[in-house]
Order: structure tokens, then C-alpha cells, then sequence
């Protein structure tokens, strides 16, 4: 009975046995998995890591707070250096739930809200690191860049980007760099043409290789082709960049040693006899091993190298330094580029466009998430960064530009709209404003006139002439901030002046400026100009008829005219020339008193014995009469009486006729 009671007792104590084994095996085995995910960190194997923290989180049992936030932290960073940034969200988003000790943490999660582009999650995940870590430059700078990204998104730059479908794959390609002359295309990608056939445990892709890009003979872009050259190993390489003389290139390289973290490094290579040479490394720093030297951008005379390095004497992270070269690629000296280049973050991919225009990315200035591009121009002894703003720049990483031989285009590289985080490659152009002065010629009968010549002088020195096209229509671009006078003159007419001022802004518009002008060869009515009933006097609504014919004169300064003034048919002749006369001395005098020579100006006036010939405008005007009729008492008066007074009205006029074209002239 004794045996047979031990003999249960050992029965049921198996599986019980077997589940602590069990356990103690798991626990184990837990442990050596997440020892082995952070030698694959350390190592930078982030694609393989990746994989082995997710096994590690999904064994791991939710009661296990503790261990569950240091897998979903240490997760997180694996996913943020790989750019799988919407699995780095969820990641820190519970390590945070699980309470993990760290700070930094609530800064990386807000980075990541930002890069996802979601800003007002992001706006909140800042001020809550904030809180914690008051005035953190990274954080404030995150903060306002997550609070300026909406509005920079509704007021966009004047770039135009597009996705190039012809450079791109399935898999990843970035930093596109023009060749020297600009006929070709190289792009750093990891697709399947690749050279080699090992995986990446850093990516989960082939190494990356130089490509070529070429344009056929109808000038279209070209798919790019691996760059046969000993250049392309089995290893990493790209991001090239080229002095002016595209003698040398100089590129990032990174090896690759079982068992040790990779470390990546700057190799030139010089073109001979039109290939380029195997690389060889470049000695920047008295042969540091410990630090990263990568994306050099060669100056055009190649006598400075800007690269990216985490070296000792920097601001944080990645900053952009540059070097003084020899002749044969020698360091004389190096410098860090400085605080208003670098940032606490990193600073990453330069690009020289010339001795004072300096590229980069970064995802330490305030930017629209993760890296934006930013120009930097030197000026004043100090470097001025500005934001490339929206469309170049989007919420996710924005780098690698490179800009053609004319004009405001070229390349760049963007993860964007890809969930995978591979990298493409897009255009963009910049569409200057289109500012233009335009208008028409016409006749006081609006008949539009051809071939009239519009002088303009602008206040930059600037002299045009433009010629009035068959339909009386004439256009030119303009400058902004400038003021332009217009003056249009044609046969048998006086001149004309306008003033268009255009706005320094950079906007489309388009500034007008219509001419009418008034024929030397016939009488020209002054409009608008009125006097009280039975009266000379004029009226204080005259005043805007006659400063036009104030102005008109001052552009015509060698014309004499007579102002004549005429009745309708009521009333004795003796009366309505006396009339006539008197109004037609007003306006006289009202023109000296500002400013024309009395020489120039006569009176006359002329009763009811001139009646006004219908023209084709008052033809057009009033349907009862045609043009050439003449309004004389006999046709005005078979008229009905509505009708008679109109006839009335039109020949109740003031009107100015050109007495001399050459007065002053000697």
C-alpha cells in the first residue's frame, strides 16, 4: 500500500515536472532570443533583429509587464533605424502602455507620430515629453514643426513633384546624382538586378548597387541599368557625387565583417579611359575605425569634401562636416559645419550646388517628419537654412538631391506614400510665378488698332518695345517689384502713357493696361464734362473728363488743340454761339490753372451750326440712327419726341480738335 501510494504520487508529479521544465526551457530560451536580437542591433542586422524581437514579444505573456515594455521599447528603436516606422509606433506605443522607464521614449514616439504624418497625435506626444524634459531643443523643434506642417501643406511651395516611375522597382532606390555633363542618371538601388545574391540582415534586400540612367534620342528618361564597373561589389555603395571636371567620384561604401557591427566608410574612385577604377578608401581621420564617415559631396573644384560623420566634437547624432583636400585627395584639415547646420538630430545626405548653396536633410530642424530637405545658403558671414517646404518635403524622409544643369529641377528620393518604407525616386520642378502686363489698343471707337508700337521703361533700368498684335493685343512678362511706364503710339493718333506697378510677391498675375487713343485727323468728344442749365460754369463732376484730357496732353507735349463747345437746335444762333463760346473758354481756362501753356489751347465756339455726324459707336449705342447720318433740325424733328431728345443730347457736346503737331518744336 505504502509503494502503491508512492507510485501515485510520482505519477501526477510528472506533468507538473514537465510544465516546469517547460517553462524554465521557455524562460531560457526568451532570454538567449533577446540576447541574441540585441547582438543583432549591435551589429546593425536591424531587418534580422527585427524578426527575432517580434518572436520574442508575441512568446512573452502578457502578464510579463516588465519584460513585455523592454521587448517593445528595444523593438522600437530596431524599427525606427529601419525606417518600418508605423511598426516602431505600435512598438513604443506599448512600451509605453507597459510603463518602460525612459524618457527618450515619449520623444521617439512623437518623431514617429510626426513621420506617419499624423500632427495633432504627434502635436500631443511632444508636449508630453516636453513636460518631462522642459526645453529639450529636439523636442521644441519637433513641436513646431508638427504644429507648422498642416498650414505648409494648405500654402505649398511652388515646386511640382512627381513620382518616376520609369527609375523606380519593387524594392528600394534613393540619392539620385546627375553625372558631371548631365546626360546620365546614377541611383543607388538594392532591386533585384543587383549584383550578388545575399540578403541584407541590416535591410532584408540585396546590397545596394550603383545603377545608370540615360536618355534616348527623343530626350525621355530611360530605365537604369546595373553600372558595369568594379565599382558595384558584393557589398554596399552609392550616394556618388562628382567634382565639375568628372574626373573622380566619391561614394559611400560599407563592408561587411561576420560578427562586427558595420561601419560604413568614404571611397574614391578616378574615371580612366571612361571606366571607373575599383575604390579605395579615403583616410579622414588619422584612421578612425569607431566612427561613421559617409555621403560625401565633393565641391565643383574639388578642393572641399562635405560628408556626414558621428565623430567626437559634433552636436549630436550625425552632422555634416567638411574637409580641406589636396591635389591627390589628402585631408588638410576638417571642420564641423556648425550649429546652424547641425542639430542635436542627424543631419544627413549633403549635396554642394555651389560655393555658397549647401543641401541637406535633417530630422533635427523643424520639418514636416522625419528627414525634410533644407537649403542653406551663406550669407554675411553666417549659413541662412531654409525649409524646402511642402511638396518636396512630406511627412516621411526626404533626401538625396540632386539638380540638373539649368534651371530650378532636378531629383530627390522620398519614402513616401510606400508602407514598407522603401525608398523612391521623384522629380520636382519649380514653376516660377508667371507676371505678366497685357492689354489692347483701340481707338475712341473702340475699333482695336494693329501694329501699335508700346514703348516700356522700368524703374530697373529695363527698355522694351512690343507691337500690338492684329487684334489690337499686346503681352509681356514683367518682374516683380518693379514699376513700368507704358507708352503706345500709333500713325494718325496721340500718344498714350500707363503706369503698371507690379507686386514683389511671388504669385501668378497678370497686370493690365488698355489704351484708347485719340486720332489727330477729326474732332474727339470730351466726355463727361457737363454745366449748370444755361450756364458756362462747369460742373464739379467735369473734373475726372478733364484732368484724362490734362494727362493726355502732358503726354503729347508738341500738340496745340481748340476746345469748342456746340448747342442743340432750340434757341437763337446769336445766343447759342455766345453760349457755346463761353463754355468753351471754362474748360480753357480750367487747363491753365493746371498747368498747360494757355499757346497751346484756343476756344471756339460753335452754336447749333455744327450738328454731330452719327458715328459707328453711336450708331452701335442707339438703334434709331446710322452711322453718317447728321443731326440737323429736318431729321431731328421727324423723330418721336423720346427719340428727338437723345438727338438733343448728342449734339449738346464739348469736343477738342489737334491744331499743331509741332508746337514748341522751333
Amino acid at each position: 500500500m505504502v509503494r502503491q501510494k508512492a507510485k501515485i504520487v510520482r505519477t501526477i508529479g510528472y506533468p507538473y515536472l514537465l510544465a516546469a521544465v517547460l517553462m524554465l526551457c521557455t524562460m531560457s530560451c526568451r532570454r538567449a532570443a533577446l540576447s541574441d536580437a540585441r547582438q543583432q542591433y549591435l551589429r546593425g542586422e536591424y531587418h534580422t533583429a527585427g524578426e527575432t524581437y517580434r518572436w520574442l514579444y508575441r512568446q512573452t505573456p502578457r502578464g510579463e509587464k516588465a519584460l513585455r515594455g523592454v521587448i517593445a521599447y528595444e523593438m522600437a528603436e530596431n524599427y525606427r533605424k529601419i525606417n518600418h516606422t508605423v511598426r516602431a509606433s505600435v512598438a513604443y506605443n506599448n512600451a509605453i502602455r507597459y510603463e518602460y522607464p525612459d524618457t527618450l521614449m515619449y520623444f521617439r514616439y512623437a518623431q514617429m507620430l510626426h513621420k506617419e504624418g499624423k500632427y495633432p497625435q504627434a502635436v500631443e506626444a511632444y508636449r508630453r515629453y516636453l513636460d518631462l524634459s522642459p526645453g529639450d531643443i529636439l523636442g521644441l523643434n519637433g513641436l513646431e514643426g508638427a504644429s507648422r506642417a498642416p498650414v505648409l501643406i494648405t500654402s505649398p511651395s511652388r515646386y511640382q513633384v512627381r513620382k518616376m516611375d520609369v527609375f523606380n522597382s519593387r524594392r528600394g532606390e534613393f540619392s539620385p546624382m546627375f553625372s558631371p555633363g548631365g546626360e546620365a542618371l546614377y541611383i543607388t538601388s538594392s532591386r533585384d538586378d543587383a549584383r550578388g545574391d545575399s540578403i541584407s540582415p541590416v535591410t532584408g534586400l540585396k546590397n545596394n548597387d550603383f545603377f545608370l540612367a540615360v536618355r534616348n534620342a527623343r530626350g525621355e528618361w530611360q530605365k537604369p541599368d546595373v553600372l558595369e564597373s568594379e565599382l558595384n561589389t558584393e557589398f554596399d555603395e552609392g550616394t556618388p557625387s562628382f567634382p565639375a571636371d568628372g574626373e573622380y567620384m566619391y561614394y559611400t561604401f560599407s563592408p561587411v565583417e561576420t560578427g562586427k557591427p558595420a561601419l560604413t566608410r568614404i571611397y574614391v574612385s578616378r574615371r580612366v579611359s571612361g571606366q571607373w577604377s575599383a575604390g579605395q578608401p579615403m583616410t579622414l581621420d588619422g584612421g578612425d575605425t569607431l566612427s561613421v564617415f559617409a555621403h560625401p559631396a565633393i565641391s565643383l573644384s574639388r578642393e572641399t569634401l562635405y560628408f556626414v560623420s558621428d565623430r567626437p566634437g559634433g552636436y549630436g547624432g550625425k552632422d555634416i562636416w567638411r574637409a580641406s583636400l589636396n591635389e591627390n585627395n589628402a585631408v588638410l584639415f576638417m571642420q564641423n559645419m556648425g550649429p546652424e547646420i547641425n542639430t542635436p538630430g542627424d543631419e544627413l545626405f549633403p549635396y554642394v550646388r555651389n560655393d555658397s548653396t549647401l543641401y541637406f536633410s535633417s530630422d533635427g530642424h523643424p520639418g514636416m517628419g522625419g528627414l525634410d530637405l533644407f537649403r542653406a545658403v551663406f550669407r554675411n558671414g553666417r549659413w541662412q537654412v531654409d525649409n524646402m517646404r511642402y511638396p518636396v518635403n512630406s511627412a516621411a524622409d526626404d533626401f538625396g538631391i540632386t539638380f540638373g544643369k539649368e534651371g530650378e529641377k532636378g531629383f530627390f528620393s522620398s519614402n513616401r506614400n510606400d508602407a514598407r518604407g522603401y525608398d523612391h525616386i521623384y522629380s520636382f520642378d519649380y514653376r516660377f510665378a508667371e507676371t505678366l502686363a497685357e492689354g489692347f489698343v483701340a481707338d475712341r471707337e473702340k475699333e482695336f488698332i494693329p501694329g501699335a508700337a508700346i514703348a516700356v521703361i522700368g524703374s530697373d533700368g529695363s527698355q522694351q518695345r512690343f507691337t500690338s498684335d492684329r487684334k489690337g493685343m499686346y503681352r509681356f512678362p514683367v518682374q516683380r517689384g518693379v514699376q513700368y511706364v507704358l507708352m503706345a503710339s500709333a500713325e494718325g493718333f496721340l500718344n498714350s502713357k500707363k503706369t503698371v506697378r507690379t507686386d514683389a510677391e511671388e504669385k501668378d498675375t497678370i497686370y493690365y493696361a488698355d489704351f484708347i487713343l485719340t486720332p489727330y485727323t477729326e474732332p474727339v468728344i470730351l466726355e463727361h464734362i457737363f454745366y449748370d442749365f444755361d450756364k458756362a460754369t462747369l460742373r464739379s463732376d467735369s473734373k475726372a473728363g478733364l484732368d484724362e484730357l490734362i494727362a493726355l496732353l502732358n503726354d503729347n507735349p508738341s500738340v496745340a488743340i481748340e476746345l469748342s463747345a456746340h448747342t442743340d437746335r432750340k434757341g437763337t444762333e446769336e445766343y447759342n454761339r455766345d453760349l457755346s463760346l463761353r463754355r468753351a473758354q471754362s474748360v480753357v481756362k480750367y487747363l491753365t490753372a493746371h498747368g498747360i501753356d494757355s499757346e497751346r489751347l484756343s476756344a471756339a465756339g460753335y452754336g447749333k451750326s455744327n450738328p454731330k455726324t452719327v458715328t459707328k459707336k453711336l450708331a452701335a449705342q442707339f438703334d434709331f440712327l446710322k452711322e453718317n447720318d447728321i443731326l440737323i433740325p429736318e431729321f431731328i424733328e421727324q423723330l418721336p419726341p423720346e427719340q428727338q431728345a437723345v438727338a438733343d443730347q448728342i449734339n449738346r457736346r464739348t469736343e477738342f480738335r489737334v491744331t499743331d503737331t509741332n508746337f514748341g518744336l522751333y
